[in-house]
């Protein structure tokens, strides 16, 4: 159909379609009335919105209202299949894909061990071939799919940039060949800045336009949201911060080839056993082998969980010690940006919980003539493949919520 001229009949329905699928988005089931009163719509229109997108697919009847007084009310709620979209999250320890449905429920999930020998194709398709069949559904299902990774794909040579760690994902005719082996639109996205996108809509950074997420697990990274939209740099590179000089550490030279920098070296996962061990802190005994994170990530998060549990003694002069380090690079981006808040994620800082957060602030406040709020992320769950999920659904949801067409 061809595309709707601003004030005709057809772009208002669409208009208030969209507003009102929005709404049980965001509200859960609603009756015919709710809808009208929170739209501004008369009763026969809202009935004839809800009987448009029903017809269409959009919205399904799911039970009554018994429990107010007077007569029970049809409820309808956005129809969760009627579109399907896929996220994956790629470490260097795994691939892990989940499918979730147009409600945004995760409804199938699938991990497979990360093997640069098998090739990042074979590693994707079976990861999201995993997650599709858990789901009970094809992959020509998928509506969409965003694919989470550190680093970047540049631009202009479409290499994978800033991740050296993730081999078997540089060649230049990889995305070539993922969109050749999968047939569903595919996006790309640093794993930080949807970690960023995770929590803009679902946790912390709710309605804020502009913040800076600061990212610890396997590598430090942040995430920056300007005006409310990420901000991605020329080659994608924004936020690489890990590479960025800071007083305390030896420059770095030729951090591309060392994959590494002068506030990785200061403050990223790998310091923290030494650093306990400098300050008296008892080590911690080895985790079991599997789980979530790496062995380094592991014994770096159960030092942090155990000092911020007794923080006092070794415990308090660790986490004081790491805050400064944080501080030590988060102050030039504060400097730079002036942000309204800090996200704090990853399961490294996530693990020093308030305590670290409060030495982090109180550092922070002396190194940076701006003083942003700190907050901690609140999706704690896979924020990045939740990111990557949010991402591909609103993708899809413009799409097919746009009755319009």
């Amino acid at each position: 159909m061809p595309a709707a001229t601003p004030g005709t009949p057809s772009l208002l329905r669409a208009m208030n379609d969209r507003a009102a699928l929005e709404l049980l988005l965001a509200h859960g089931p609603l009756s015919r009335t709710r809808i009208g009163s929170l739209t501004g719509l008369s009763k026969p229109t809202a009935s004839q919105l809800l009987a448009r997108l029903e017809a269409a697919g959009l919205v399904v009847a799911t039970g009554t209202d018994d429990g107010r007084p007077g007569p029970s009310a049809q409820l309808y709620a956005v129809n969760p299949r009627a579109a399907y979209v896929g996220g994956l999250d790629v470490t260097p320890g795994r691939v892990l894909a989940a499918v979730a449905d147009l409600t945004g429920t995760v409804v199938g999930t699938h991990e497979v061990p990360y093997a640069p020998e098998t090739g990042a194709v074979d590693q994707v398709t079976e990861a999201l071939g995993g997650a599709v069949k858990a789901a009970g559904l094809h992959r020509s299902d998928l509506h969409q799919v965003v694919i989470a990774t550190p680093g970047a794909f540049d631009p202009q040579t479409g290499r994978l940039r800033y991740a050296g760690h993730l081999p078997g994902w540089h060649s230049p005719t990889l995305l070539d060949e993922l969109a050749a082996a999968l047939p569903m639109p595919v996006e790309y996205e640093n794993d930080v800045n949807l970690a960023a996108v995770a929590e803009q809509r679902l946790g912390a950074a709710r309605g804020h336009e502009d913040f800076v997420l600061l990212w610890n697990e396997e590598g430090l990274g942040a995430a920056l949201v300007l005006g409310g939209r990420l901000h991605r740099g020329w080659t994608g590179g924004a936020g690489e911060v890990g590479f960025l000089p800071v007083p305390g550490h030896p420059l770095v030279r030729q951090v591309a080839r060392a994959n590494t920098g002068g506030y990785q070296e200061l403050a990223g996962v790998q310091v923290l056993p030494r650093l306990a061990a400098e300050l008296g802190v008892e080590p911690v005994p080895e985790a079991a082998p599997g789980g979530p994170y790496s062995p380094e990530v592991g014994a770096a998060v159960a030092l942090l969980s155990r000092a911020a549990a007794t923080p006092e003694g070794p415990h308090l002069r660790f986490l004081q010690s790491y805050a400064t380090l944080l501080a030590t690079g988060l102050a030039s981006l504060v400097a730079v940006l002036d942000p309204e808040i800090v996200v704090l994620s990853g399961a490294v800082i996530a693990a020093g919980g308030d305590p670290l957060r409060t030495l982090l602030e109180s550092e922070l406040a002396e190194l940076a003539p701006s003083r942003p709020r700190l907050v901690s992320g609140e999706v704690a769950e896979r924020p990045v493949l939740r990111g990557a999920l949010e991402s591909a659904l609103a993708a899809t949801r413009d799409e097919v919520f746009d009755t319009s067409r």
